[in-house]
């Protein structure tokens, strides 16, 4: 079981601090400082299959020198502007790399490991992409 716990410390800015007692500032736009609230479900669905990916290559004896994923997430015109759509487009770097290697770690990454895709997946769309970079 996760816990996680968020304290607000003054205006609009909160502290959330992990299971692990990391902690990330998270804030309204306004207050100028911290990530919004929406944006760290985009993170959260960048992160959790970029670490599947990073492992399963590596038990692939594929070291990465980049992984980088940019998140794009359709949001509802009006409240409580559900999130119906997000897409992944991964670019990645690595001495012998394939697109098969790369395609088959996405695949579990985000289809058999991703709790955060596995959880949104029941009212939103995911789609990924993937470019790999020559060294």
């Amino acid at each position: 079981m996760g816990t996680a716990t968020v304290r607000w410390i003054g205006g609009q800015t909160y502290v959330g601090i992990d299971s692990t007692q990391h902690s990330v500032t998270i804030a309204t736009p306004a207050e100028g400082v911290g990530i919004k609230p929406s944006d760290l479900l985009l993170l959260a669905m960048g992160a959790c299959p970029s670490v599947d990916v990073v492992e399963i290559l590596r038990k692939k004896k594929i070291t990465l020198s980049l992984l980088e994923v940019t998140v794009t997430g359709e949001q509802d015109a009006d409240p409580p502007w559900t999130f119906r759509k997000f897409h992944l487009h991964f670019r990645l770097k690595g001495e012998g790399l394939t697109p098969r290697a790369a395609e088959q770690a996405l695949h579990l990454a985000e289809e058999k490991y991703c709790s955060v895709s596995s959880t949104v997946k029941p009212t939103a769309q995911v789609s990924l992409s993937y470019e790999i970079i020559e060294s």
